[in-house]
């Protein structure tokens, strides 16, 4: 093999708050996950969705300090990691573990091109039958956990004695031999303190699958730690078509909490190449929501613990059971087809924008002597 050995200087070519390097390098990896498929396209979190979860944890310069510690226990390239130490803008202590070696080698690389050389990457060895960051015998704890692991692993349970866990992480029930996304989960929950944050990528399986996943469900439910859910389109991550769910969890207040607050955001995207992607109107709908607990009708509403827990719920997550998302269908006049002009309704549905404009509507347009029809004041063009 050939090494080049070089040198670049782009102290005279940065931004305030730029990382050429690092985005380079993040672009690059971006890109070898879709060129290759499945078999790569586990280690990179497309660069929204990590957006999206280091702005819902809730980390802030406020909030945080040199000792403020987060872990990704299936951290990849460590691109979740890095965007919840951006929120931050300080050197908070970065902790994560990966499985693959190589990537492994990424992730510490992605680190010192962001200028968080001292983020502690170790890699080999599965986190849930080996995991590295220990205090004494037990699990080391968190301020905020993130994570982006493999969607229903079928082999999690290698090297693993679930009912003679020594970390205890099980005690909630033991999820399906070949589907391993709720062991990840009970990982994670064990892994936050007492008032830790943390949000997991799932699919959104996980919501509704019934059997010993339902029963550990309904005790996740009843723990208070499920915060948030946030409902993702379909077909955004690489290597997988399947659609996905944030799951927020706070252990902070827990025992106070009257429900869970549900975004359902699977038709907000737009479509590149073979894949799906997040637009910035999406993803600032998706935070904006969130953070100021909106009630968008159609999109996001608080939905009490009552409504989960009734008989017709019975601890049942899916989103379309609390929101309808469905689309309006268009209400067609014939009369307007045949006779031409636009119909009066069309244009009181546009009602919240003509009050953020109350001049324009008279601007645009003007009576047509029938009743219920208008026209347009200026042409077409």
């Amino acid at each position: 093999a050939i090494f080049f050995y070089f040198y670049l200087n782009f102290s005279k070519n940065q931004a305030e708050n730029d990382d050429i390097l690092g985005d380079a390098y993040e672009y690059l990896m971006k890109n070898f996950a879709t060129e290759s498929g499945k078999s790569k396209g586990q280690f990179y979190t497309p660069s929204e969705v990590s957006y999206i979860i280091a702005k819902v944890i809730g980390i802030s310069p406020k909030n945080s300090r040199a000792s403020t510690t987060a872990y990704d226990p299936t951290c990849g390239s460590g691109s979740l990691l890095l965007k919840v130490a951006s929120e931050s803008e300080k050197q908070i202590t970065l902790e994560g573990q990966e499985m693959d070696v190589t990537t492994g080698g990424l992730a510490r690389m992605n680190m010192i091109l962001h200028d968080f050389p001292t983020a502690n990457i170790l890699s080999g060895g599965s986190t849930l039958s080996a995991p590295k960051f220990l205090d004494g015998n037990n699990l080391r704890s968190y301020d905020y956990v993130v994570a982006n692991p493999p969607f229903s692993s079928k082999t999690w349970s290698t090297g693993i004695n679930p009912s003679n866990d020594p970390y205890q992480r099980f005690t909630w029930g033991t999820p399906p031999p070949n589907q391993g996304d709720y062991a990840f989960l009970l990982h994670i929950i064990r892994s936050m303190k007492s008032n830790g944050k943390a949000a997991c990528i799932l699919p959104h399986g996980v919501l509704f699958r019934g059997n010993a996943e339902s029963v550990i469900r309904e005790k996740l439910v009843k723990s208070g730690f499920l915060k948030a859910i946030i409902g993702l389109p379909a077909n955004l991550f690489y290597g997988t078509p399947i659609p996905a769910c944030i799951l927020i969890l706070d252990k902070e207040n827990a025992s106070d909490r009257k429900g869970i607050f549900m975004i359902d955001a699977r038709n907000g995207f737009r479509k590149d190449g073979s894949k799906n992607r997040l637009r910035e109107q999406d993803t600032y709908k998706i935070v904006d929501a969130y953070t100021k607990n909106i009630d968008i009708s159609g999109y996001s509403r608080m939905v009490p613990f009552t409504e989960i827990s009734d008989s017709k719920n019975d601890f049942n997550l899916n989103l379309p059971r609390y929101i309808d998302s469905s689309k309006i269908e268009d209400i067609q006049s014939i009369d307007g087809h045949l006779c031409g002009g636009i119909p009066e309704f069309d244009i009181e549905a546009l009602n919240s924008y003509w009050k953020v404009f109350p001049n324009i509507r008279k601007l645009l347009f003007e009576t047509t002597g029938r009743k219920g029809f208008v026209k347009l004041k200026l042409p077409i063009e």
